[in-house]
């Protein structure tokens, strides 16, 4: 059996395993349409869930980059990064998030 995600998604995957099977091969299509690497394309990841306001996927793509090897130091500056843009209240929430996962 695959791995689900946790948490809201997951119970969404069991209650709908065909939509979420279609939500993955989508993923995977938006993820291969393009020369963008897979590091590259999860700190945009990250940094959209940001900018969404997203919690929960800040807690995703934050909890997979740092499976993937990223520090809590690079995590970190996409919040900063952030501040000019979303403004100071949306990348401290991402700060907080993104301190909720990794724990360096």
């Amino acid at each position: 059996m695959k791995k689900l995600p946790p948490s809201g998604a997951g119970v969404f995957a069991k209650q709908f395993p065909e939509v979420w099977d279609a939500y993955e091969s989508l993923g995977k299509a938006c993820a291969e349409s393009g020369p963008i690497d897979a590091r590259t394309r999860r700190l945009i990841k990250l940094a959209l869930s940001i900018g969404a306001r997203s919690e929960g996927a800040v807690h995703s793509h934050a909890r997979q980059a740092v499976e993937e090897g990223m520090t809590a130091e690079e995590l970190r500056q996409i919040a900063a990064l952030a501040i000019t843009t979303l403004g100071f209240p949306a990348a401290m929430a991402g700060l907080s998030w993104i301190n909720d996962v990794a724990k360096e």
